[in-house]
């Protein structure tokens, strides 16, 4: 089977993210796990020792944009944002785990 986006075929995840989202590359030195979470559970100090370090990147970002870094500002942004956001397999498998205890 083979996916297309318009008229492009895609080859690969990030080839999928990039024509579905329009991202024409990811940003250099982002790790988007990083700040959003894994797609797989992970523990609590897990978790706990990962926001830690996604906040101390975040902060570090924020200092050099006010240093006058835009690059740095945007990358701040964009990782204070995936704060934010739960990956799509992830929430779907929490909403079945729901469906399932509430049946």
């Amino acid at each position: 089977m083979r996916t297309y986006i318009g008229t492009h075929q895609v080859l690969n995840a990030a080839e999928f993210e990039e024509l579905a989202l329009g991202f024409d590359e990811l940003p250099a030195g982002i790790d988007r796990e990083l700040f959003r979470g894994p797609l797989a559970p992970e523990s609590p100090e897990e978790r706990a020792a990962r926001l830690d370090v996604a906040r101390e990147v975040i902060e570090e970002l924020a200092a050099q944009g006010e240093g006058g870094d835009e690059i740095a500002a945007w990358d701040a942004l964009y990782a204070d944002a995936l704060t934010r956001t739960v990956p799509f397999l992830r929430a779907a498998r929490a909403a079945g785990q729901a469906g399932e205890v509430a049946a």
